[in-house]
């Protein structure tokens, strides 16, 4: 693998039961430190995509064919054993609905111990020290009593934030968003926006970034994947899709927005100069 090799390249159709080319043919790249959005309306094949790369379309009886390379790694050839190797630790997961993924029993100490030792064997001291410096990366409180809480006991944004936290706490290499901000208040998605962005280019995350909301694509985004029926049709640098976009889709995603953006430079709002 070369320096300028992409972080992920893959090239995959997937299908389902009684629903075959759910994807065809998608060909995709992610560079390294880049945040990638791939927009698409709602059953278009965004979210299986995401699975796909996981190896995790099994659990819905879903089968992919074709190559997922990660890192110079074919993830469709390696084993199940190492791949649980790589899920959390080298590719992370960040989903839209944070109270449903955190454990209700458990208070939030005990999930991110668990998600720390199942990658890290270390002291309970050095274990402390990585889960106190990952809430001050996304800004919660750094103190034993905020650890001592129940899911139950966080706003949403809170909640996101500790799963975001979680999701970095191994330094992966990739990070996918699969509409992490659907749930949220219109003031915490901008903060959780921002979070991506400073975290992305703070620890040179690979960011995938899924959502239909064209908004905060555009806000986050180096480039843009447009998808429909479990195809890209349009992949451009961010300031271009929206300045310029060529495919019918495309253009009709940017014509139902209330005030399509506009940029004058390539630089995004969110992401740091």
């Amino acid at each position: 693998m070369t320096q300028n090799s992409p972080l992920l390249s893959m090239r995959v159709s997937v299908g389902y039961p009684g629903r075959k080319d759910v994807v065809r043919d998608l060909q995709l790249e992610l560079n390294k430190g880049e945040i990638l959005g791939l927009v698409g309306q709602s059953g278009c094949g965004k979210s299986t995509l995401a699975l796909a790369i996981l190896k995790l379309l099994h659990l819905k009886r879903g089968k992919a064919e074709g190559s997922i390379l990660f890192n110079g790694r074919d993830l469709m050839t390696i084993p199940e054993r190492e791949m649980r190797g790589l899920r959390g630790k080298e590719i992370a997961l960040v989903l839209q609905s944070p109270l449903s993924s955190l454990n209700p029993a458990l208070r939030l100490r005990k999930q991110l111990e668990e998600a720390w030792y199942i990658h890290h064997k270390s002291s309970r001291e050095e274990c402390s020290r990585a889960l106190l410096g990952m809430l001050a990366e996304v800004s919660l409180p750094t103190d034993l009593d905020f650890l001592h809480k129940y899911p139950s006991e966080l706003s949403v944004g809170q909640a996101q934030r500790v799963l975001i936290g979680m999701a970095v706490l191994h330094r992966p290499a990739l990070l996918i968003a699969d509409e992490p901000t659907s749930a949220l208040d219109i003031i915490t998605q901008a903060e959780i926006l921002q979070l991506f962005a400073t975290l992305s280019n703070k620890l040179g995350i690979g960011i995938l970034y899924i959502s239909h909301d064209l908004l905060s694509v555009a806000t986050i985004s180096h480039r843009v994947a447009v998808m429909e029926h479990g195809q890209i049709v349009e992949c451009r640098k961010t300031a271009d899709l929206f300045n310029h976009p060529e495919h019918p889709y495309t253009c009709k995603l940017i014509s139902a927005l209330p005030v399509a953006p506009r940029f004058e430079t390539e630089a995004m709002p969110l992401l740091p100069a």
